[in-house]
């Protein structure tokens, strides 16, 4: 394998010849083989990157302190970037010591030597286009790698919130569908009142889509970045008015509405947007797993269970039982739940642990952000198509189960009194015969007027009671 040597404090080593990156990400790679998962794992952050790179060299070519040569050289080395051109060469580990310098530097070598060839020189050729001197100037990580971060959530949000509305459609859909079957609902696993299978579903979709607006909302704080910061916020090794150049680049060329933090020194060491997004992942995931909960329960059974749906078939559940179809969609759905919860938890402590101007747990922080964000989409993608769209009710067992249900007494309560109702039900349930049996024979109330008042229409919207 032919290989060039490259040299940087610690000294020379040898790489491939083949890569774009160059002797920084070779030692990150050496050094940090923790989760096996690249950061090429996460195509937004590599885009962001390659667009906090293009923007600061804009805003040096700008202030005159890069020669123009340099900055096109630069920009186009980043515009193939986020155009998808050498994403496999983002190999550092996600997880990493250095505060997210290693991914920094992953860019700055792999867009240098890219820029290089442009330019008509060989990988590593650095006298004529610099890593640090060039593509890293008027940046440190500690503003270039939080910017970046935050352009790259606000890039996976959007894909999140279009499969998040599509579920929601398909919830609605169900709602549509079921909206005439009457059922028994229930509290603490005990019947309750009558509803409709469709006022269930239809309950799903609203329940998600307000976390729809909570992600629009927490997304605007990481509009807010620290971009000219560099070191600590002071803004040392920058003109003046880089910073703000820098960002309205950022903004020509991301299209996101980014601004620079009123003080910097706050926005270099401030997690609290970051725990915020993570925190309404975890409400989403969490109400998320509660509908997977209520769909296995649902169709519980098939026979000894409440059965009130069919969820579409997708493996055979068991090596033992033949027949045996198991919810694994909904069990699917659970486990990503637990996972984006644990992930929070990480993030939490990692913003927590933060000391005096910077947060060096950064890159956990952002690595499990990304990652819910793309479990969640591709967990209610899942949910979607190969779940609720094939949701089928069971109409002649919901119809039994109220039937057999005590819960229709409470539409009697105003006509007939608590204390007779409380009998009534205690009756039914100790003989096994129905309300509507127990209140005729007794002549509380005719058969006429228990089909008015145990009708869907007088029990499942308020009613003007006489």
């Amino acid at each position: 394998m032919r290989q060039r040597i490259e040299h940087d404090l610690l000294g020379d080593l040898a790489i491939s010849a083949d890569v774009w990156y160059g002797v920084q990400t070779q030692r990150a790679v050496n050094n940090f083989a923790i989760t096996g998962i690249p950061i090429s794992h996460f195509p937004e952050l590599v885009k962001a990157l390659a667009m906090v790179k293009w923007a600061a060299a804009k805003a040096n070519g700008d202030l005159c302190l890069l020669d123009e040569d340099k900055v096109d050289a630069i920009v186009a080395a980043c515009r193939d970037i986020c155009e998808g051109h050498l994403h496999d060469q983002f190999v550092v580990d996600v997880i990493q010591g250095g505060a997210g310098t290693s991914t920094n530097m992953n860019a700055n070598e792999v867009i240098a030597n890219l820029a290089l060839a442009k330019l008509g020189y060989q990988k590593g050729d650095y006298r004529h286009l610099h890593p640090n001197d060039h593509v890293n100037r008027s940046q440190s990580t500690n503003d270039a790698y939080p910017t970046a971060a935050c352009l790259a959530i606000q890039f996976a949000v959007d894909p999140l919130v279009e499969t998040i509305s599509s579920l929601i459609t398909a919830f609605y859909k169900k709602g549509t569908e079921f909206k005439q079957i009457v059922k028994m609902g229930r509290t603490q696993l005990q019947d309750a009142v009558p509803m409709t299978l469709g006022q269930e579903f239809e309950a799903f979709g609203v329940t998600l889509g307000e976390d729809i607006s909570r992600l629009r909302e927490v997304t605007a704080l990481l509009c807010e970045v620290n971009l000219g910061g560099t070191a600590i916020g002071t803004g040392i090794n920058t003109h003046p008015e880089y910073a703000n150049l820098a960002v309205e680049h950022l903004v020509s060329i991301s299209g996101k509405e980014m601004k620079l933090a009123a003080n910097l020194v706050e926005a270099s060491s401030d997690m609290g947007a970051f725990v915020a997004f993570s925190g309404i992942l975890k409400r989403f995931a969490i109400k998320l797993s509660k509908i997977a909960n209520d769909l296995r329960l649902l169709s519980s059974g098939p026979r000894t269970g409440i059965g009130e749906i069919r969820l579409p078939p997708m493996q055979p559940g068991s090596s033992i039982m033949p027949g045996k179809v198991n919810p694994v969609i909904p069990e699917a759905v659970n486990q990503t739940a637990y996972q984006v919860i644990a992930s929070d938890l990480a993030v939490t402590l990692a913003a927590e642990s933060g000391q005096l101007q910077l947060n060096a747990m950064e890159p956990v922080i952002i690595y499990n952000i990304l990652n819910s964000i793309k479990m969640l989409k591709e967990t209610c993608l899942m949910f979607e198509t190969r779940c609720i769209q094939g949701i089928q009710a069971d109409e002649e067992r919901c119809a039994y189960l109220l039937n057999q249900s005590i819960g229709t007494i409470t539409a009697l309560v105003p006509h007939i009194g608590y204390a007779n109702a409380s009998r009534i039900a205690q009756t039914a349930l100790h003989t096994g015969e129905t309300v509507r049996s127990l209140v005729v024979n007794e002549g509380i109330l005719s058969a006429e007027e228990l089909d008015k008042l145990l009708s869907p229409q007088s029990m499942l919207t308020p009613q003007f009671v006489q």
